[in-house]
């Protein structure tokens, strides 16, 4: 009994001795602090503003991209984002140049169309890699946002993508035009979700076959209702400088 009790004293003793040390440096505030450092990915801001960002995925093809971009500068679009994949970039230069000649933001999209959950972290950095290299090759542009293959991540993934600079980019609204529902549905879908800071997913991939149909629509319904379009940058940034005023 008599070892029980002194290694109960003992115990209290080192507990309350750890208890000085963390006041005296202030070790709880940052091992909280660090706790709450979760990785995430931006699907929208908060924002009393009337903005949203347009946002397209490419993956392959060359059908769907160029006329996309006609739409947008037919309808005086001046900003939106664009999330390239490493192949498609390299096998359709031109299109990609476009894309920045034109002033559009380029985020990454990956390397190979896969999955990052399923993958070690090794290969995350190296697939990530190979398409940066890839659109700075073509470009002149070194991304710093990353819109996963499928939105596909986890945590882990998160906390890779973050170690490497990049910043995850998700959606509020998903327009669903890569099943191609049809025009109309496009259409009705964004605009009934849409709100103030949503990141709108689309696609200009050739397995979207009816988004240059609908967006025009998209675009004038959005303006309509008193929306403005910014990248994705921007729209971080608002809110950044919000946080910082509240």
């Amino acid at each position: 009994m008599r070892s029980v009790r002194r290694m109960t004293v003992i115990t209290l003793l080192a507990a309350f001795c750890l208890a000085l040390v963390f006041a005296a440096t202030g070790q709880p505030q940052v091992l909280a602090a660090e706790k709450e450092k979760k990785p995430t990915a931006i699907y929208k801001v908060d924002t009393d503003q009337k903005v949203v960002a347009l946002t397209f995925d490419i993956s392959w093809g060359n059908k769907v991209p160029d006329p996309t971009l006609d739409v947008l500068e037919k309808e005086k679009v001046k900003k939106a984002t664009f999330f390239l994949s490493g192949p498609w970039t390299l096998r359709h230069p031109e299109t990609a140049k476009r894309i920045h000649e034109m002033g559009y933001e380029i985020g990454s999209h990956g390397n190979l169309h896969k999955d990052f959950s399923n993958y070690p972290d090794s290969w995350i950095r190296e697939q990530v890699s190979i398409a940066e290299r890839s659109i700075q090759q073509v470009t002149g542009v070194k991304p710093t946002l990353i819109r996963t293959p499928n939105g596909d991540f986890n945590p882990r993934v998160l906390r890779c993508l973050n170690q490497m600079g990049y910043t995850v980019i998700q959606w509020n609204t998903d327009s669903l035009d890569w099943k191609n529902p049809g025009t109309q549905a496009i259409v009705n879908r964004v605009l009934k979700r849409a709100e103030p800071g949503d990141i709108i997913l689309m696609h200009a991939s050739d397995s979207s076959k009816q988004i240059t149909e609908a967006l025009p629509q998209i675009i004038d319904g959005l303006r309509a209702k008193g929306y403005q379009f910014v990248t994705v940058s921007e729209l971080l940034a608002q809110a950044k400088v919000q946080s910082k005023v509240e």
